[in-house]
């Protein structure tokens, strides 16, 4: 065997390789969506529904549709979501997106202040940093409802069952981020900042113009990555919020899968719908995602 059909060999094994790889991939995502098209709500069982219908995405939309309930007299009757699947996917857009601008706001800045400024006890607070991403948010699932019941009594717009309380609670996941922004911010030269001050620029002009406009890829890392997780996150939501009216989309989609009666046709489209937001905030910051992922800021 020569060399270029070796070489060709192991292309062909390379292609046979990452395609069965893909498969493997795409074979959940077009199960659930195989499951949102098929009529009944079964679990996904294969990757194409036998019987094609719409009414499980007519649900999920608000879009009342018709279904038989006696095949023999043709009766039948209406079918529409007592409260919109699309009021809980807004609901979730808005407290991501507004959790996670605070959570970039409020880690940038404190990643700023720890890696440009000298305080005492800096070092103390950057271990307790490290030591505090080992504890999930969920271990503080009791504290969190006695702090907004009690903050309730006083502001009804910050207690439980309100997104706002949700999002204040969701805000001290910044400091998971605290880590990643502060390792960017050491690579840029402390230079910078030096020729700035020198024309008189205050330490907060010199975040805002000079490590911002530098730091805006991993900016964006951190706005999509606590978009992401907060888009899907269940525990702290399901305590937080009671009524379906402010439910998000991971707490009314659990609503589908009770004990008694598995509704896995609208589970599924829900899912499906759960995506489009996080695609679409993805496509807008991609351009920046591998750059903050991979840069080390800039040099002298």
């Amino acid at each position: 065997m020569t060399s270029q059909q070796k070489s060709m060999v192991r292309l062909g094994i390379s292609h046979m390789l990452l395609v069965a790889l893909l498969v493997l991939v795409l074979a959940p995502y077009l199960m659930v969506i195989s499951a949102s098209l098929r009529r009944g709500n079964f679990a996904p069982i294969g990757l194409l529904p036998s019987q094609v219908s719409l009414e499980h995405w007519k649900y999920v939309l608000g879009i009342p549709y018709q279904e038989v309930i006696n095949t023999a007299t043709g009766e039948l009757r209406t079918i529409k979501a007592e409260t919109p699947p699309l009021l809980w996917c807004w609901n979730s857009i808005k407290v991501s997106a507004a959790t996670s601008i605070g959570i970039t706001f409020l880690s940038g800045t404190a990643a700023y202040a720890l890696s440009r400024l000298h305080f005492r006890f800096r070092s103390v607070t950057l271990r307790a940093l490290l030591i505090l991403q080992m504890f999930p948010m969920v271990l503080a699932l009791v504290a969190f409802h006695v702090i907004l019941d009690y903050t309730g009594q006083a502001v009804e717009w910050l207690g439980l069952n309100t997104k706002t309380g949700l999002t204040m609670v969701y805000l001290g996941g910044f400091l998971q981020f605290i880590w990643i922004i502060k390792g960017y911010f050491d690579t840029i030269p402390a230079s910078l900042e030096e020729s700035a001050q020198i024309d008189g620029a205050s330490q907060f002009q010199t975040f805002v113009q000079i490590h911002l406009p530098i730091s805006l890829p991993i900016v964006a890392v951190v706005f999509i990555l606590s978009f992401i997780y907060f888009m899907s996150e269940y525990p702290v939501a399901s305590v937080v919020l009671q009524t379906r009216e402010n439910w998000t989309l991971a707490v009314g989609a659990a609503s589908f899968l009770p004990e008694y009666k598995q509704l896995w046709g609208r589970f599924a489209a829900l899912a499906v719908l759960s995506g489009v937001p996080i695609t679409v905030m993805f496509l807008l910051c991609q351009k920046y995602i591998a750059g903050g992922l991979t840069s080390i800021g800039v040099t002298e």
